[in-house]
């Protein structure tokens, strides 16, 4: 069974679960109660590409390109999609790391009002920018183990390649799209490694 399908399964035994506890009036078994632990414990991590940005003006760095309005509408479209994905696993373990660029922080800020997460919350890692996947990945290995939940903001190809590296699953993410990720049981974000992580879903606009 491929790590997408096991995931896939978990899930599906997290509802069978909760229809075993209504059943039985709610009593819960030692085995049913450490397996859901295994499973809600486990990691989660979305990595955001930024929403459309302008096109690169005469004398202007494409450092520098902003968002445009439809980027805006995208990215808070976006935000929408993950604020309900996020619904029913509150947590306020949550790091928020972006791509100092324009575009990138633009797209951070709009989840963050979205999620009512304070724009202070944002840590701007200029090491995103134009950076090779496993570069991406030192960053994300950096995050304490404190951490639940990441969100990452950046650019292709890195984020796609990243996806690709640790899920073995290929994907090219459009702008303001969201890949959903959960690391593997026993993985935390300093361990995390090629294949060590499962797409759960690409999300967005």
């Amino acid at each position: 069974m491929s790590k997408h399908s096991n995931l896939v399964t978990q899930s599906i035994q997290i509802t069978c679960f909760s229809i075993k506890i209504h059943k039985s009036g709610g009593k819960w078994s030692k085995k049913l109660y450490l397996q859901i632990l295994v499973i809600l414990s486990m990691k989660t991590l979305y990595i955001i590409r930024h929403a459309k940005a302008e096109h690169q003006q005469l004398g202007q760095t494409d450092f520098d390109r902003s968002l445009t309005f439809l980027g805006t509408e995208q990215a808070q479209a976006s935000a929408r999609i993950l604020e309900r994905e996020l619904a029913p696993y509150p947590t306020t373990a949550t790091r928020i790391i972006t791509s100092d660029a324009p575009r990138a922080l633009q797209t951070a800020e709009i989840f963050c009002e979205t999620l009512n997460i304070p724009p202070s919350a944002l840590q701007q890692e200029p090491r995103i920018y134009e950076a090779h996947y496993l570069q991406i990945l030192k960053v994300i290995n950096d995050v304490s183990a404190n951490y639940d939940q990441v969100l990452l903001f950046g650019h292709n190809p890195g984020l796609s390649d990243l996806i690709t590296y640790v899920t073995n699953s290929p994907v090219s993410l459009r702008t303001s799209e969201i890949g959903c990720l959960t690391l593997d049981e026993g993985t935390d974000f300093s361990t995390l490694s090629a294949n060590t992580a499962s797409l759960k879903s690409v999300i967005g606009r």
